[in-house]
């Protein structure tokens, strides 16, 4: 059990999960979280990582940093996702089993399922299949991650645990459409199209693939609730238990932003679209007492006003 004056360090406080995480842990009263900035530490320094760690040698870690993109970062900067990411993820890991840190919260991704997955997807569909051409190195080292927490719990008895969320959005999102996920991407296009700045949707592929969209605020409850709470498991599912296509998601961003306006919807068909469909089978979080809270629409309600107001 982790308790409110245990040291915790928050690997990413500055992103959209590690934003969220940090302020539900402000909320529920843990008042020792540990940060830094990634200019305070370069958490690919092996070396800094490990003396950082030493020092402080916190109750419990939470690793929330990770190097993050939409398809199209993922499929131009495929070097930089794989080695940013399996250099932080390693360096913490082993750095915690080095200093005897017990309590390990991991974040995988739903991307790191194979492509052609039978749906729901269990956890134990990991591994049981190919993975999306786009994001494979992302995928990986994901992978590895996940795999590194289940060999040190096996070999060591310790008490690392792997998150599964699915796609995530909510305030402190990305908007680069060079480098942000699909949901954030729409709500910056449908609202330069309210300030006349473009007179058409454009959108990757035909908009029928699927996707599972969960607010990051459920997530970072989840985070709290698997943290304290004892499980047989290294992997367990974070979802929202249904998923609905692009064209659906762009309907409610509509509605939100444009309600009285009609655009014209491009497809782009040379675009990548990425795998048909992944939901993920939320079972055994369900089986353990966790369950999503958010309405989705109401979150994404939540999701323009924070970027209205990052605006300003």
């Amino acid at each position: 059990m982790i308790k409110k004056g245990d040291p915790i360090y928050l690997a990413g406080h500055k992103g959209l999960l590690g934003s969220a995480i940090y302020k539900k842990l402000k909320e529920k009263g843990y008042k020792n979280i540990i940060i830094r900035t990634r200019s305070q530490l370069d958490l690919t320094d092996q070396k800094k990582t490990f003396k950082f760690i030493t020092k402080f040698k916190p109750r419990l870690i939470i690793i929330a940093a990770a190097y993050v993109g939409g398809i199209k970062a993922n499929d131009q900067f495929k070097a930089e996702f794989i080695y940013n990411n399996l250099m932080i993820q390693s360096n913490i890991i082993h750095s915690a089993f080095l200093n005897n840190i017990k309590n390990l919260i991991f974040f995988g991704s739903s991307c790191a399922y194979p492509k052609f997955s039978k749906q729901p997807i269990k956890e134990a569909y990991l591994l049981n299949g190919y993975l999306e051409k786009t994001n494979e190195p992302y995928a990986v080292a994901k992978i590895s991650g996940i795999k590194m927490c289940e060999s040190y719990n096996s070999q060591y008895s310790l008490n690392y645990k792997c998150l599964m969320p699915c796609n995530t959005f909510g305030p402190n999102d990305n908007y680069d459409l060079e480098t942000s996920h699909f949901l954030p991407a729409i709500i910056r296009k449908v609202h330069e199209i309210k300030l006349n700045k473009n007179k058409n949707l454009i959108i990757w592929g035909d908009g029928k693939v699927r996707r599972e969209l969960l607010y990051v605020d459920d997530i970072a409850d989840a985070c709290i609730f698997f943290m304290n709470k004892k499980i047989r498991e290294t992997l367990i599912n974070i979802g929202r238990g249904r998923d609905s296509t692009i064209n659906e998601y762009i309907k409610i961003i509509k509605k939100i932003i444009l309600p009285n306006k009609k655009f014209k919807i491009i497809y782009d068909h040379t675009k990548p679209k990425g795998t048909k469909q992944k939901l993920l089978d939320i079972s055994l979080a369900k089986k353990y007492g966790w369950r999503p809270k958010f309405d989705l629409e109401e979150s994404i309600r939540k999701t323009y006003k924070a970027y209205l107001n990052s605006m300003n």
